[in-house]
């Protein structure tokens, strides 16, 4: 049973990481764990390499501008879709299954995520979070349940807006005041140069993790991590960028991971 004083933690579970449906999940096995510590936690999962199969199967064309799909009509209908129908509920049944209460919501359930159209509509129905009511994942961890969070928003507008799963967990951590943030993807730590595994970080300041993010260095996906911690920290929460495995929650806030902090 959780300590209702418990501080939540919040681990986002990157598309990238997640295992092929069935197969061995380390990461719900090590959430469940920590569950029946005693431990409060909330997942924010993504979703990425589904959808773009989903698109694909349907000839939708799908393209990213630094590291967001943009996203039309058709494409959003997909996206909600497989997260919220496929992804979400894989993964509670795969809590449930581990002996864990969980609840699948997006963040447009409550609103619990409230966005505006990002780069003034450029990307069609992607969004920017503006801000996060935490009150339905307060009520879920006070029922005993482990909120599972797929990354849709509602728009100022009451229309749905699909959003970045790492800034998704960023905005529930701030608003949360949560005891870290842990991003899980492929990759165990952010590394200076993508191609050698050599030249990981260990520790990032807020500044140093902005310089980062706006060199050649950080492309693709990994600059909305970086933006997503760079969120957390300057909230006075260490964000923590690592990879996946067993126990990699533990050994990420072990300070096998990149961290993202103040100091």
């Amino acid at each position: 049973m959780a300590n209702k004083d418990a501080i939540p933690l919040v681990v986002k579970y990157g598309g990238n990481a997640l295992p092929q449906p069935g197969g061995a999940d380390p990461i719900l096995d090590e959430v469940a764990a920590l569950v029946r510590e005693g431990n409060r936690v909330v997942v924010v999962h993504g979703g990425g390499p589904e959808i773009d199969a989903e698109l694909s199967a349907r000839g939708i064309t799908s393209k990213r501008v630094n590291g967001l799909r943009v996203t039309g009509a058709e494409a959003l209908q997909v996206t909600e879709s497989v997260l919220c129908a496929t992804v979400n509920k894989r993964l509670v049944r795969a809590l449930q299954a581990r002996g864990v209460r969980a609840a699948g919501i997006s963040g447009q359930d409550g609103p619990t995520l409230v966005a505006v159209p990002a780069a003034r509509g450029a990307l069609g129905f992607v969004g920017t979070i503006v801000r996060c009511e935490p009150e339905l994942v307060r009520a879920l961890h006070a029922g005993g349940f482990v909120p599972v969070v797929a990354p849709l928003a509602t728009s100022l507008d009451q229309g749905a807006l699909n959003v970045n799963a790492d800034l998704a967990a960023a905005a529930i951590a701030g608003a949360l005041r949560a005891r870290a943030l842990v991003l899980v993807t492929n990759v165990d730590r952010v590394r200076r140069d993508a191609g050698d595994p050599s030249s990981g970080i260990a520790f990032m300041s807020v500044e140093g993790a902005k310089a980062f993010a706006a060199s050649d260095a950080c492309a693709g996906g990994m600059l909305p991590k970086i933006e997503a911690a760079i969120a957390a920290a300057a909230s006075g929460i260490d964000a923590y960028i690592a990879g996946s495995g067993e126990r990699a929650i533990a050994r990420a806030l072990a300070g096998e991971a990149t961290r993202v902090g103040a100091r």
